[in-house]
């Protein structure tokens, strides 16, 4: 090699090392000392790698590395070429390995790795990528390939390859690098600084605590109504629709915000002095000088008590009023401590009484005037109207995923005296949010669906305070019964409900805390730390929209505002339509009145059985979705009018719908019914079952009963059509199978008599011989 190409090479590599890594000399290629390594010593020609300890006592919390995901490295060719092949020789692979895995079982290399975040997990896999890259790699940087060449030689330690260890580590790793600064803004103690503007002023926070019909939202109402300024924080949208209304026919001008729409009573769009939003639009830097939070239980709701959370400590009014149960009173003051604010509690009495009967109602044929049916699935409430309406009586019927323009309609159809309508039948929507003629509230049941810490789904007795929240609509003060009643439709139900209204509710002991976090979100829970009084909010639906629209180009704020949208993701037609408007956006083409009429191929007509009713509804919430995401995105969603307009009509015919809810049931079960009843003439016509048809009854091995797996049959059906887990043409599908088995199975059995005709002729032939 010539003189001037060996200084060629010496200068490259010079510039590679103060490049790649700053602080390794090139003395330290050849003569590092793993013991110094290990000590922590600085000497000229070593490195040192340490770990800052942080002055707090208390240790920072590990982070989920199961949350981890190594990033994939590309083996592109080095950019220094064959500066380290030129300088030393080629590698030998096999003794690589061996010098590789030496390095893999020293205690010493995994606890220094520890020190700066790799645990036992997180270092197995970044020695594998590592070890992958080394072998695999045709031309290694030159700094490697100098100290592999010299460890393979003995000249140098195993323990120096712990540097570019670490810097591979980082690249598919590159979390590691801002562990600290993560920490830092996972840290959720003391959530009431958050709020400098609130903080800077002194606030009365008053409590109105009592159940339900006290008059304890009356009396805070009362006092926004009489100031200058004021915010209502409700939990639902009715709530907030009731007080605009109430407080601009008072003659106080109120503006109406919630997720999908703004009112402005001001017909050049000025702000009102007074706003009714939902609990999550409130405005925290807006000062106002009443503010009322409605329902400040809700506050412990795993999924949105953060913003009960959020307002309680960040709205800038002079007076906070606070209306909710008695068992809220000393969690709010113990919060409202860590603010240096005293709570002043004003504490109600029912105004009507309510009385647990002594009999349950047992049958709908006992069912009076007033009566309020309250179940906690639609399958019940389509069944139980249905079994009304046979009666010749006509029943209203209020379920959450109703539009609230379809609620109220049901709502004042039921109280209107002058309606033959006088049975309601309803899910816990009622808790809240309508008002309500009821005389006697009965359970149909006191298990409800619930959603656990891990997600799952099941079945749970429900709470004191949902009990006394649903049994408190009986007998309201502004309807015509001054006194209420409360049973149950079953005779066994009416002692475990005795049992649950005789308990005192529980006091709320913690609070959600955090809004939800930016796309690292799972990292960030994980490393989060939160004072005790606190804990972190629920995000899996977050994490489900996330998931959804992953592959989607979009940036990080526009991703972030997609996976906070409310959306039912129960609903396949919303997330469906959820992930068509994020792919819209993602190319930059606004999402047009005409765009969103071809996807929901409108018009719509009224729906002819109970699945249309369904999408019907889910239509509406992917108009909900549109109206929310415009008022985030102006430019993409620019037809809110348009929309606006069409989403009433849909109200329309929904109410439609539900006003014929029965028929539609009806029609739903005739359907199953009648492809049912000729699939079972057929089988009645064989004489057997086939195997197909234990899919349904749920027998195994058994062809016999033929009758009773009929009528399982039609039942079973007719469920799976009405929530939409089967359609009649997936139904027709089945029975062509169904059909399909029997021929196959005809043909089985000919051929098993065909055979037992011949056996038989041969033993004749046999005898007469």
């Amino acid at each position: 090699m010539s003189v001037n190409r060996c200084v060629c090479f010496i200068s490259r590599l010079q510039r590679h090392f103060n490049s790649r890594t700053p602080r390794i000399t090139t003395s330290s290629c050849h003569a590092s000392s793993g013991s110094s390594l290990l000590q922590g010593q600085h000497r000229p020609g070593t490195v040192v790698w340490s770990r800052d300890v942080s002055s707090n006592s208390s240790s920072p919390k590990p982070p989920d590395t199961s949350l981890f995901v190594p990033v994939s490295l590309k083996a592109d060719a080095s950019a220094d070429g064959g500066v380290g092949i030129e300088l030393t020789q080629p590698l030998d692979k096999n003794e690589l390995l061996k010098v590789l895995n030496r390095f893999y079982k020293r205690k010493e290399m995994q606890k220094l790795a520890a020190d700066s975040g790799l645990d036992a997990r997180l270092f197995h896999q970044a020695f594998i990528s590592f070890r992958k890259y080394i072998l695999e790699m045709t031309s290694l940087p030159a700094d490697l390939h100098i100290i592999l060449n010299d460890i393979c030689c003995g000249a140098g330690h195993i323990d120096d390859i712990y540097p570019y260890f670490m810097r591979h580590a980082k690249h598919i790793f590159p979390m590691l690098d801002c562990m600290d600064d993560l920490r830092k803004i996972s840290d959720l103690r003391v959530p009431a600084n958050w709020y400098p503007e609130a903080r800077a002023i002194q606030r009365k926070v008053i409590f109105h605590a009592g159940p339900t019909n006290s008059g304890k939202t009356y009396h805070a109402i009362q006092r926004y109504l009489a100031a200058k300024s004021g915010v209502y924080c409700g939990p639902l949208k009715l709530l907030a629709h009731e007080i605009f209304e109430k407080s601009n026919d008072a003659g106080v001008p109120c503006d109406l915000v919630t997720g999908e729409e703004r009112t402005f009573v001001d017909p050049e769009g000025r702000a009102a002095g007074h706003v009714a939003c939902t609990i999550e639009m409130c405005s925290v830097t807006t000062p106002y000088e009443v503010a009322v939070i409605d329902e400040i239980q809700m506050i412990r709701d795993p999924s949105r008590g953060w913003a009960w959370t959020r307002a309680l400590l960040g709205l800038c009014a002079e007076e906070i009023h606070v209306c909710g149960e008695p068992a809220a009173i000393d969690f709010i003051k113990e919060l409202m401590f860590t603010t240096g604010e005293e709570v002043e509690v004003h504490n109600y009495q029912r105004l009507t009484p309510f009385s647990i009967l002594d009999h349950a109602v047992e049958s709908l044929d006992n069912l009076r005037p007033g009566d309020c049916i309250v179940c906690f699935s639609k399958n019940d409430i389509y069944s139980i109207s249905r079994q009304i309406e046979a009666r010749g009586q006509e029943c209203a019927v209020i379920y959450g995923s109703l539009p609230p323009g379809t609620k109220l309609s049901q709502a004042k159809k039921f109280n209107d005296p002058d309606d033959p309508c006088k049975i309601l039948v309803a899910t816990d929507a009622i808790g809240m949010g309508l008002n309500l003629s009821i005389k006697r509230i009965i359970f149909n049941s006191l298990v409800k669906p619930n959603v656990n810490e891990k997600g799952e789904k099941q079945m749970e007795t429900i709470s004191t305070s949902q009990a006394l929240q649903i049994a408190g609509r009986a007998g309201r003060f502004s309807s015509k019964f001054k006194e209420g009643e409360v049973t149950t439709m079953h005779r066994d139900d009416l002692p475990v409900l005795k049992e649950i209204l005789s308990h005192s509710v529980d006091p709320i002991e913690i609070v959600n805390a955090l809004v939800l976090s930016p796309p690292s979100q799972d990292i960030f829970v994980s490393l989060s730390q939160v004072d005790g009084l606190y804990f972190v909010c629920n995000i899996d639906d977050f994490k489900f929209l996330a998931d959804m629209i992953q592959h989607i180009p979009l940036n990080l704020r526009s991703r972030y505002v997609f996976c906070t949208a409310p959306i039912n993701k129960k609903q396949p037609f919303v997330c469906t339509s959820f992930l068509k408007f994020a792919r819209q956006f993602s190319r930059d083409e606004p999402l047009t009145f005409d765009w969103v009429c071809r996807h929901i191929s409108w018009p719509l007509a009224p729906p002819k059985n109970i699945k249309d009713l369904v999408h019907l509804e889910a239509v509406h919430d992917v108009l909900d979705l549109y109206l929310w995401l415009s008022y985030r995105f102006m430019d993409m969603f620019p037809d809110t009018a348009s929309i606006r307009e069409i989403q009433r009509e849909l109200d329309d015919i929904i109410q439609q719908g539900v006003r014929n809810i029965t028929r539609l049931i009806r029609a739903s079960d005739t359907t199953v019914t009648d492809l049912l009843q000729a699939q079972s003439n057929r089988h009645g016509q064989t004489g057997r079952g086939t195997g197909s048809t234990h899919f349904l009854t749920g027998s195994r091995g058994q062809r016999g009963q033929r009758a009773s797996g009929q009528m399982m049959d039609s039942s079973l059906a007719s469920r799976l059509v009405r929530d939409g887990l089967l359609t009649p043409d997936l139904l027709q599908q089945l029975q062509r199978e169904w059909s399909k088995d029997q021929k196959q199975d005809n043909s089985s059995q000919r051929a098993l008599d065909l055979e037992h005709q011949s056996n038989n002729k041969g033993k004749r032939k046999k005898k007469k011989k």
